[in-house]
């Protein structure tokens, strides 16, 4: 069976040759890391009971990733972390750059492009980097699609990590922007200290068992980098996010607000990331960059009108794998 490097070869070559003819990358093969050592908590994934994961649709008023049966829906856990304190640290990447592999064997070329357009999103809003795994490096996140539902931990983990986009369904442009979101170290939008000045937690209509999902963090764990609360935001749950009876959990205080959606980074997100990572983003380091956009949009015309138009393999169908 084929594995679809060029795609990942043509991004990463850019890193090596600052954005020299596309034509010329393509015998570039991206470096294979060693087994993360933060990798699916198979003890958490054998609790959950996945048939809302299965059955959801795009028209439902949830979440996909809501339903993905972790702590708070889609963050992968360890126990190492807990005995350890290590929820309360803030794992940031250095220089706001994180080194990735996609594992081929579990994407097709349609769903790769939509791991690349989500990085592409944020090299065009935020200072945040996303390059190819390169042999040395001691952090990164192995994009895997065989474990099922669409999770990541929070924030970088020495020693290699899974961000998991469960083929097809967790494949789309929103869910991985999310996930994403997770590994760069945020956390859910209703978990903020100040939530209760925004919106309402209607403990009653909560699935049994599920409570823990709504509770807030104390400003020392985490911080809203002097951004408002935003009910926009990409990391909110939906107004019926693990609900028992069908009715809201959460509730807008604002009449006029809606709950987030899954389009991509909302203006908040994007100001609160790059607070996050102001530190690391400085001038000096990013004009090396600053030819990505343009690069990018070159890389995935290239893709499509020479890898699709010529000896296309057929798109393989993923069994999802519990």
């Amino acid at each position: 069976m084929r594995k679809y490097y060029l795609i990942i070869a043509l991004f990463g070559a850019y890193f090596a040759t600052h954005g020299g003819g596309v034509q010329a990358l393509s015998a570039f093969r991206p470096a294979v890391p060693p087994p993360p050592r933060w990798s699916a908590n198979m003890q958490m994934l054998r609790r959950h009971n996945n048939a809302a994961f299965e059955f959801w649709t795009e028209e439902d008023d949830t979440n996909l990733w809501e339903h993905c049966g972790l702590f708070e829906g889609d963050i992968m856990l360890h126990r190492e972390w807990l005995r350890n304190g290590l929820l309360k640290e803030k794992f940031t990447w250095p220089d706001a750059t994180v080194p990735f592999y996609i594992d081929s064997n579990d994407f097709n070329q349609t769903q790769m492009m939509t791991i690349l357009e989500a990085f592409k999103e944020y090299h065009e809003k935020t200072c945040i980097r996303f390059r190819p795994y390169k042999k040395g490096d001691t952090n990164w996140i192995i994009i895997k699609g065989n474990y099922t539902g669409c999770w990541s931990s929070v924030g970088r983990r020495q020693g290699g990590q899974v961000l998991n986009l469960n083929t097809p369904r967790c494949v789309s442009h929103g869910v991985i922007v999310h996930e994403l979101l997770h590994a760069l170290g945020f956390y859910h939008q209703q978990s903020s200290t100040e939530r209760d000045e925004y919106v309402k937690i209607n403990w009653e209509n909560i699935l049994d068992g599920h409570a823990h999902n709504f509770n807030k963090y104390a400003r020392t764990h985490i911080t809203n980098f002097g951004v408002e609360y935003d009910y926009q935001s990409v990391m909110h749950y939906s107004s019926k996010a693990f609900t028992k009876n069908g009715k809201p959990t959460i509730e807008p205080l604002d009449p006029y607000a809606s709950l987030g959606q899954r389009k991509g980074l909302s203006e908040k997100d994007i100001s609160k990331l790059n607070e996050m990572y102001q530190e690391d983003c400085n001038a000096d380091y990013l004009f090396s960059f600053d030819r990505l956009g343009s690069y990018l949009d070159e890389l995935l015309e290239y893709f499509q009108n020479s890898l699709f138009s010529r000896n296309r393999p057929e798109e393989r169908t993923q069994n999802v794998k519990n």
